[in-house]
């Protein structure tokens, strides 16, 4: 019987599965932020338009929401747009703490008179990236 590799708390996975989406996986915390930021880097490249999925994101903490924040500043600074899904709850609830949540939507430049009817709440609500 083979013994079952044990998952570090400390471990993440950030992926590009093509035409602008990508998707974070495992943890999101002061342990793993840095290195996050770091491989988004060179995944996020010249991409104009990033759907990020966490749904995959098992623990999240105030750096996991300061990094999203960065995203944000990085793609409004660069011309860019990012959507996230599927945020995790302990995140989510950081930012309604912090008084921050509308943020998580600053990165989107769409035409919010349109997507209002459609749902831009998709973030909060878990929708996958299309």
């Amino acid at each position: 019987m083979r013994p079952r590799r044990r998952e570090s708390a400390d471990e993440f996975k950030l992926e590009a599965l093509g035409g602008g989406r990508f998707r974070i996986s495992g943890a999101m915390t002061f342990a793993t932020v840095t290195a996050i930021l770091e491989s988004s880097k060179e995944l996020f490249g010249e991409t104009a338009l990033i759907k990020l999925d966490l749904s995959g994101v098992v623990r999240g903490d105030s750096a996991g929401l300061a990094l999203l924040l960065e995203w944000i500043n990085w793609s409004t600074a660069y011309g860019r747009e990012i959507r996230y899904f599927g945020i995790p709850a302990q995140i989510l609830a950081i930012a309604r703490i912090s008084e921050v949540e509308e943020l998580l939507r600053a990165g989107e430049r769409l035409d919010r008179a349109t997507t209002q009817s459609a749902g831009t709440a998709s973030a909060q609500q878990g929708e996958s990236p299309q």
